[in-house]
C-alpha cells in the first residue's frame, strides 16, 4: 500500500519498470563483483600477481569500500533529492570502470576499485530509499522481495558474461562493458525516474541532525537486530563469491567452462525464492516469513559443516547444500531489510545510508575473513555460515525481544526526528 501523499499515483513508469529499473541499479555493484569472477586468474598474472589468495582483493576491496561509502549518501539524498545522488553515482562508475580498463598495475587496481566501490555506494544506497518513499510494512517487503528477485538474477548470468567477454577478447572489456551499461542506467533514470522525496521530508545538511538521524536508525531495538544479522547471513555469500572461483576449480576441480553455470546456478536460487518471498509476504508477514528462514539456514549450514568433513572434495554433497543456503537467504535479505527500515518515512535517506553501511562494510569485511581463511577445502566456507546465521538469530531475537514469528499488523510509531 502507497504511504499518504505518495508520488507513485503520477509516476511516469509503472511498477514493473519501476521494479526493474530500481533492480538494476543496485545489479551495476554486482555486475561490477560477479562479471570478475571468471577473469580473476587472468587479471591477476597480467597485473603481475601469481598465486595466493592475493587475487581476491580485486573483489574484497570493493566490497569493503562500497559498504563505507554508504554512510555519504544517503544524508544528501534526504536533502536535495534521490535522483542526484543516483546520477553522480553512476557518472563515477561509468567513469572509473574506463580508467580501470586502461590500468597495468596490480596496486593501482585495487586503489581504483575501491574508489569505485566508494563513490557508487549510492547506487545501493538510494533505491532503497525511493523503496521507503512509496511504501511501507509488509507491502514494502513484498516490492523489496521482488526487486531483489531481479537484482539476485545478475550473479547469475554475470560470471557466463565475463566468461564470454573474456573468450572474445581481454579482461579489460569486462570494464568497458560495466561502464557502457552504467551510461545506458542514467540516461533511462533522466528520462523516467521522477523525483520521490516529499518536499516535507527534505532534510537539512548539518552535522548534529546527521549524526543524530543516523544514530536513531541505527539504535532503534527492533531495528537494530535485524541490520546486524542481515550483515551476518550476507557475510556467509560475500565469502561465496571472495573464494568462489578457488572453491570450484580448485577444491573440486571444475572447469573453466563449468564454473560460471554452477556459480550461477546456485545464486539462481535466491532470485527464485524472493520471488516466491514476494508472494507469501502479504499472507505470512516478513517476521514469520524470515524467522522460519534463518532457522532453516542454521540448520542446512550444520549439515555443510558435516558434510565438509566427510565429503570434503565432493562437489555432488557441495552444490545441493550450497543451493539450499542461497535459496533460504531469499527470504531473509528483503524482509530483515524492511523491518529495520519501516519506522524511519521522514529520514529513509539518513537510514538507508546507516544500514546500509553496517549491512555491507559488516559483511565485506567477515565475508573477506572468510575468503582469506581458505584453505583449499570447503572446511572454513562451512563453519562460517554456521557461525554467521547462529548470531543472526541471537541478534534477532534481542530485537523481538525474545519472541519469534510475531506479526505486527499495525506498522509500529515513527522515531521522533530532531527538527
Amino acid at each position: 500500500m502507497a504511504t499518504a501523499a505518495s508520488p507513485l499515483d503520477s509516476m511516469p513508469l509503472g511498477k514493473r519498470e519501476l521494479i526493474v529499473l530500481l533492480a538494476l541499479l543496485m545489479s551495476l555493484n554486482a555486475l561490477g563483483i560477479d562479471a570478475m569472477l571468471p577473469a580473476l586468474d587472468e587479471m591477476a598474472r597480467d597485473l603481475g600477481v601469481h598465486g595466493g589468495n592475493e587475487q581476491q582483493l580485486i573483489i574484497a576491496v570493493y566490497t569493503i569500500m562500497m559498504g563505507v561509502g554508504c554512510l555519504v549518501p544517503g544524508s544528501y539524498a534526504d536533502r536535495y533529492g534521490r535522483r542526484p545522488i543516483i546520477f553522480l553515482a553512476l557518472i563515477a562508475f561509468a567513469v572509473l570502470s574506463l580508467i580501470t580498463a586502461m590500468l597495468h598495475d596490480f596496486t593501482t587496481m585495487i586503489a581504483l576499485r575501491a574508489i569505485t566501490g566508494l563513490l557508487g555506494a549510492g547506487l545501493m544506497v538510494v533505491p532503497m530509499a525511493i523503496v521507503r518513499d512509496l511504501y511501507e510494512g509488509d507491502a514494502m517487503a513484498r516490492l523489496m522481495s521482488t526487486i531483489a528477485a531481479v537484482f539476485i538474477s545478475v550473479p547469475v548470468f554475470a560470471p557466463s558474461i565475463g566468461q564470454a567477454i573474456l573468450l572474445a577478447g581481454s579482461w579489460r572489456l569486462i570494464f568497458v562493458a560495466l561502464s557502457a551499461v552504467a551510461i545506458g542506467v542514467a540516461l533511462w533514470v533522466y528520462f523516467r525516474l521522477p523525483e520521490t522525496l516529499a518536499e516535507e521530508n527534505k532534510q537539512e545538511i548539518n552535522l548534529p541532525v546527521i549524526a543524530r538521524n543516523m544514530t536513531v536508525s541505527l539504535i532503534n531495538r527492533q531495528s537494530v537486530g535485524y541490520v546486524f544479522g542481515a550483515a551476518l547471513v550476507m557475510a556467509g555469500v560475500f565469502g561465496y563469491v571472495n573464494s568462489g572461483q578457488q572453491l570450484y576449480q580448485d577444491a573440486f576441480g571444475v572447469s573453466d567452462a563449468a564454473f560460471p553455470i554452477l556459480f550461477g546456478a546456485t545464486a539462481a536460487m535466491m532470485s527464485f525464492t524472493n520471488l516466491v518471498n514476494s508472494r507469501i509476504v502479504m499472507k505470512f508477514g516478513a517476521r514469520r516469513v524470515s524467522h522460519a528462514g534463518v532457522i532453516m539456514f542454521i540448520c542446512v549450514s550444520a549439515v555443510q559443516v558435516w558434510s565438509s568433513y566427510v565429503h570434503p572434495g565432493n562437489i555432488a554433497w557441495f552444490l545441493p547444500l550450497m543451493s539450499v543456503n542461497l535459496a533460504l537467504l531469499g527470504f531473509l535479505g528483503a524482509n530483515f531489510g524492511s523491518i529495520a527500515m519501516q519506522p524511519f518515512a521522514e529520514i529513509a535517506g539518513s537510514a538507508s545510508s546507516v544500514q546500509t553501511f553496517f549491512r555491507m562494510f559488516g559483511a565485506a569485511m567477515v565475508g573477506t575473513a572468510i575468503g582469506q581463511a581458505y584453505d583449499g577445502t570447503p572446511i572454513p566456507f562451512a563453519w562460517s555460515l554456521l557461525i554467521c546465521s547462529s548470531c543472526a538469530l541471537l541478534l534477532v531475537l534481542y530485537s523481538e525481544r525474545g519472541k519469534l514469528f510475531r506479526r505486527l499488523n499495525v506498522p509500529p510509531p515513527k522515531e521522533r526526528i530532531v527538527p
